[in-house]
């Protein structure tokens, strides 16, 4: 049996493209080789693309790890390495702006080329954080009160003006939070009115939307993975206990002292909610394939809130996602399978619709 020509596309121009490049790396560790071909395509900094080379090693993105092809590394262009003639199915890998927000994915829908993970709308409306908490709230889940700034409202408008709005009906402490980004890369805890002006600029380094959300008192930090396409399957939940005093992007891959509690130590009936939930949130971005749902549970009162949906969660050797299934009975190999079979099932389906009225 011939086998499957994968494209695993890591990198990318966001903040996220070294977290992209170990989540690939992993991907290539794991894949089975005598089902896949799996061909490398890096996305550079500058948003050069380059085929082939070898697989990514998560210290560098061209180093060799053990099964990685050697061909050289090749400039190309994005059509070119999307053609149907080329690939047989794709796997992006790809944190953060242009590519976890529905762009790549939409280039791969006009080279009607079978792909991992969520469409065009489903990557777009989990990308950008306010959009995502108005759909969450459409279908009637529980989210902290939030507000939503735009750069230019923060520009021309006062900013003490802003401050106070989110002071009066948010209450300190909040999490200022860049709209369309992962990682928890540019969030920020302001404890006080002396601490949000900062942390607004920060997140508008990277974003020109950005969230404050209310902060959780003595939150817990659940994850919950989704696994599947019209009838998906929701894993174990698991909770985080960071290192630091929010789950930020170094205590995500720097520090080793975050700690994952697999499964989470909650009550059979909190347990059934939380994977409930995960499934109606997947299903409100309009998610397929693969998502990781993040929660927030209050300490003193057992509240639970409906963070936001990751569609190409962390595939790293200490990601959640990879570890929920593990502990759900579907090792690391059998889920790349899954999440292929998925992909392909999804675009048989599509292909089964008319494009045309004659």
């Amino acid at each position: 049996m011939r086998k499957l020509r994968v494209g695993i596309i890591f990198g990318g121009r966001s903040g996220e493209h070294d977290v992209s490049i170990a989540s690939a790396a992993s991907i290539f560790k794991h894949l089975d080789r005598t089902r896949y071909d799996a061909i490398p395509i890096h996305i550079e900094k500058n948003g050069r693309w380059m085929l082939g080379g070898n697989a990514p090693d998560a210290r560098s993105a061209a180093g060799p790890i053990e099964g990685g092809v050697t061909e050289a590394r090749q400039p190309v262009e994005p059509s070119a390495v999307v053609s149907g003639s080329r690939l047989d199915v794709v796997f992006p890998v790809l944190h953060g702006p242009y590519g976890e927000d529905g762009t790549v994915q939409g280039l791969l829908e006009l080279a009607n080329v079978p792909y991992v993970g969520a469409g065009v709308l489903g990557s777009a409306v989990a990308m950008d954080k306010a959009v995502m908490k108005t759909l969450f709230a459409a279908c009637g889940l529980p989210i902290v009160p939030h507000l939503t700034v735009l750069r230019r409202e923060w520009l021309v408008e006062q900013q003490r003006s802003i401050g106070d709005r989110a002071a009066n009906e948010l209450r300190f402490p909040m999490f200022v939070k860049p709209a369309n980004l992962g990682s928890s890369v540019g969030i920020s805890k302001a404890k006080s009115a002396a601490d949000f002006a900062g942390a607004m600029e920060l997140a508008f380094q990277f974003d020109r939307k950005v969230v404050v959300e209310a902060a959780v008192p003595r939150a817990r930090e659940i994850e919950c993975a989704v696994l599947g396409n019209d009838t998906p399957e929701a894993s174990v939940p698991g909770e985080i206990i960071p290192s630091r005093e929010f789950y930020d992007y170094e205590a995500k891959y720097l520090d080793e002292g975050s700690r994952l509690l697999i499964p989470a130590p909650l009550t059979d009936t909190h347990t059934a909610e939380i994977r409930r939930w995960a499934i109606d949130a997947f299903r409100a971005v309009d998610g397929a394939g693969m998502s990781r749902v993040d929660f927030l549970v209050a300490g003193d009162t057992g509240r639970t809130f409906v963070n936001e949906v990751n569609t190409i969660p962390g595939f790293t050797a200490i990601s959640m996602y990879p570890k929920l299934w593990e502990a759900s009975g579907v090792p690391y190999p059998a889920l790349l399978d899954r999440l292929i079979a998925l992909a392909l099932e999804r675009h048989a389906e599509k292909q089964r619709l008319r494009t045309s009225i004659t």
